[in-house]
């Protein structure tokens, strides 16, 4: 008996966890932390299942809402392995930690507003887990190989593939009998783009029976490759003529070094003038540096770079910053500036200062090169609203706002074709998440209207056998 269990993206992009149900054996695929505001309070309830009754948690990345839930279920009980590839397992207490950090930060500072307004919040004034919490994650982690096949017992074998998406991202492969027959099922994880500069192509497969795919912009098609250097140019050089600043909400994992891989050349080719340049996010900066480590797992552009002496990530006005009291000091830069931060959402961290500081300011350019979900700050200010509330107060957005999709480390409509058309057999069905619902429904009728495939569209903690 097979059966899987959606406990998150399931018409909605964040909260990735699938639980996977194998003659006895239970194995979470992620444990993704919600972001939508809207179903934030899921962060907060008790897990649909109990802790300790899992195996295995299978981690196809580290960012958050993949994995920002993984120290709660170890506090509440889980004890089995939580296993994923060498550039996540190095990657992962560094998302963890800081985190944790930002919960117990942001837990005091919304206490003592609410006190002083004499109100409560929705949730909790407490951090959701803790930097103790984190620790205890460790233990459980074992690092694995692409392509390395992980015996999970009950006849059930796990192995990674490259998805393309970030560094050590990965397609995680089932195999399994069910009775006599054998059944291959496939998580794609967050499916990255074709060329893109730092990781490599995501795999693809001739067959497979069940799918789970990612969905978020099955709905449009990215930039094209070259129109992402020109655009980003075009933002730095306007800013620079009025004498404001680009402010970049950042991702911290793959978004900030790719915009660093840009930049760098844009400045080198000397599209951009040279300005100060801060990439101002802790996280970032201990992720930029985990790149150096697993060179192997670049693609053959950035490891010509890298071996050739040309490191895209150091270039002339880079300023890697990492304590609090410089991140305050950008603010008094004088002339123009790159202000990257995160969080790439604006649901959190520094990133909200340097709102703050410039998103009224008509000279100012906000930047987004990211998915931003539905009920996050960064969506209203993508989507026109003004005012707009940062750390309890309102703000006139007059700042220019802009969007270069090209960025996304998520494959586009077209490239989600491009995956699917590899198959040379129909699957007995495709399940779509990580989309919106309105994303979903297009690209699933899509599916089955050009492909004639059987496709599910699951919704949150519905249940499917898999025959």
């Amino acid at each position: 008996m097979i059966r899987v269990k959606f406990l998150g993206a399931a018409l909605q992009v964040t909260g990735s966890c699938y639980l996977l149900s194998i003659d006895g054996l239970n194995c979470l695929v992620d444990c993704g932390l919600y972001q939508e505001r809207e179903f934030q309070a899921r962060n907060w309830n008790p897990f649909p299942f109990p802790p300790q009754q899992i195996d295995y948690i299978l981690l196809t990345h580290a960012h958050l809402d993949h994995c920002g839930l993984i120290p709660k279920i170890v506090r509440e009980g889980f004890g089995g392995k939580i296993i994923c590839t060498s550039p996540t397992s190095e990657i992962l207490p560094i998302v963890l930690y800081d985190t944790a950090k930002l919960q117990e930060e942001d837990a005091q500072i919304k206490k003592k507003r609410h006190e002083r307004e004499g109100r409560r919040g929705p949730y909790p004034e407490i951090p959701l887990y803790t930097t103790a919490d984190v620790d205890r994650v460790f233990p459980h982690i074992e690092a694995v190989d692409y392509h390395q096949k992980i015996s999970l017992g009950s006849g059930v074998e796990a192995v990674f593939h490259e998805a393309g998406h970030i560094l050590g991202s990965a397609i995680i492969e089932i195999s399994t009998r069910n009775g006599e027959r054998p059944r291959r099922i496939l998580f794609s994880g967050d499916l990255g783009q074709w060329n893109k500069p730092l990781v490599r192509d995501p795999e693809t497969f001739p067959e497979a029976d069940y799918i789970f795919l990612e969905a978020t912009y099955g709905d449009r098609e990215h930039d094209h490759p070259e129109q992402v250097s020109e655009r980003l140019a075009e933002n730095v050089n306007l800013v620079y003529s009025r004498g404001g600043n680009l402010v970049i909400p950042t991702f911290a994992i793959e978004r900030a070094q790719e915009l660093m891989f840009h930049l760098s050349r844009l400045i080198r080719e000397k599209k951009i003038p040279q300005l100060p340049v801060f990439l101002d996010s802790p996280m970032a900066v201990s992720v930029t540096n985990v790149f150096s480590h697993y060179l192997k797992y670049l693609d053959e552009e950035s490891k010509a770079l890298f071996t050739s002496g040309e490191n895209p990530f150091e270039f002339p006005g880079l300023k890697l910053i990492q304590n609090f009291d410089d991140s305050r000091m950008i603010e008094k830069t004088s002339g123009s500036a790159i202000i990257m931060a995160g969080s790439g959402m604006c649901t959190g961290g520094r990133i909200k200062q340097h709102l703050v500081n410039n998103i009224t300011r008509p000279e100012s350019t906000v930047l987004f090169v990211g998915y931003q979900a539905r009920g996050t700050l960064g969506r209203q200010i993508l989507e026109g609203q003004s005012p707009v509330r940062i750390y309890g107060q309102m703000y006139q957005v007059r700042a220019t706002i802009d969007q270069i999709q090209g960025f996304s480390a998520h494959a586009d409509r077209a490239q989600l074709w491009k995956w699917l058309n590899f198959l040379k057999k129909p699957p007995q069905k495709i399940f779509l998440t990580h989309g919106e619902k309105e994303v979903i429904q297009s690209f699933g009728q899509e599916i089955r209207a050009k492909a004639g495939w059987a496709v599910g569209i699951p919704d949150y903690l519905e249940e499917y056998s898999l025959d």
